[in-house]
């Protein structure tokens, strides 16, 4: 009847749930979101995902890009559909420059289940999560921490190492002195020794792990700059045109580990690499593999490592899911 038609309907809309950033960042603080994402890596290198190309808007009036990532895990509930924006003028406003939202969709029937108003927190955090696993994998003992960026993801890089390594020296460089400043007076509130470099080639001299975390058009490390021993996080350039280290670098380093190869083969450091006529794979790998114990890490305290770490929907998916399903176990709970 028409009367069942719309009680039904009405109990579909009664399920779905709108969850605003503050109930979210409680929530991230309960739950183990680094054995989630490292899930989600392995099934995408496993091939238990399916992840399509990356939607993608640049603007440069003001300047700025959106990224729309999505895609679902064999045998999970949901499918998930991000969309996560970066406009570097928007201090102008008083606003964050990260905007954006996840969207959960029952993947049976496709009736939508949550809207993650998260303004691109959740983006941020799974993407020092997987900052936070390639260093744990890849790096020597940390003597200090270099990092090329002043920014969101420059802080949260370094924050997120505080879980796996005792070293608090951080060598910082970025284009603005004000910016600079600003992040070691609050990275010193976080409880790091903060030096500013004189350039990104200074702050590779002193370091032996990197993490470049800029919106860099042009490279800002050159293969030279890079001392053996050190393992690089390049966290910066996830869209076509951005770029962070220099040529020769890819090519240099022992190990290259990608979050995604097809994907870092379009974006990226290793897309960059590929440009400059590099075309060689046989040092080139998938972090999923690695954490699933398919490849091999760092092997000699002398290699060079580089992960290229463009955002990949597995890691979205995770997030998002577990996020929901803490929530709801927590309203049930009321």
């Amino acid at each position: 009847s028409t009367q069942g038609v719309s009680s039904a309907a009405s109990d579909v809309y009664k399920r779905q749930e709108i969850i605003q950033k503050e109930s979210i960042i409680k929530i991230i603080n309960e739950i183990d979101l680094v054995s989630e994402i490292e899930q989600g890596f392995i099934a995408y290198s496993n091939g238990e995902s399916v992840v399509p190309p990356i939607g993608e808007l640049v603007f440069d009036h003001p300047p700025g890009d959106v990224h729309i990532k999505y895609g679902y895990i064999f045998g999970d509930q949901f499918y998930v559909i991000k969309i996560a924006s970066g406009f570097w003028e928007n201090e102008k406003y008083g606003i964050p420059n990260g905007q954006g939202m996840m969207l959960l969709f029952n993947r049976r029937t496709g009736q939508p289940e949550a809207l993650l108003l998260d303004d691109a927190i959740l983006t941020d955090i799974r993407t020092a999560i997987a900052g936070q696993i390639c260093v744990s994998k890849f790096s020597n003992k940390i003597n200090r921490i270099g990092v090329l960026g002043t920014g969101v993801q420059a802080r949260l890089q370094v924050q997120y190492l505080k879980r796996i390594t005792q070293s608090r020296e951080v060598v910082i460089w970025g284009r603005d002195a004000r910016k600079m400043n600003d992040y070691k007076r609050d990275m010193s509130e976080q409880g790091f020794e903060v030096t500013i470099g004189i350039s990104p080639r200074d702050v590779a001299s002193k370091c032996n792990l990197l993490i470049t975390a800029t919106a860099s058009k042009e490279y800002l490390l050159s293969k030279n700059d890079i001392l053996k021993g050190t393992h690089i996080n390049a966290v910066g350039s996830d869209t076509v045109g951005k770029r962070e280290l220099g040529p020769g670098i890819i090519k240099k380093a022992d190990i290259v580990i990608a979050d995604s190869i097809v994907q870092c083969q379009e974006r990226g450091e290793i897309a960059c690499a590929i440009k400059d006529g590099y075309t060689a794979t046989k040092n080139i790998f998938e972090l999923g593999d690695v954490l699933s114990g398919k490849v091999q890490g760092r092997e000699l305290g002398s290699q060079i490592t580089v992960c290229d770490l463009t955002g990949v929907s597995v890691q979205d998916i995770k997030i998002a899911t577990a996020v929901f399903n803490r929530y709801m176990e927590k309203k049930n709970e009321i």
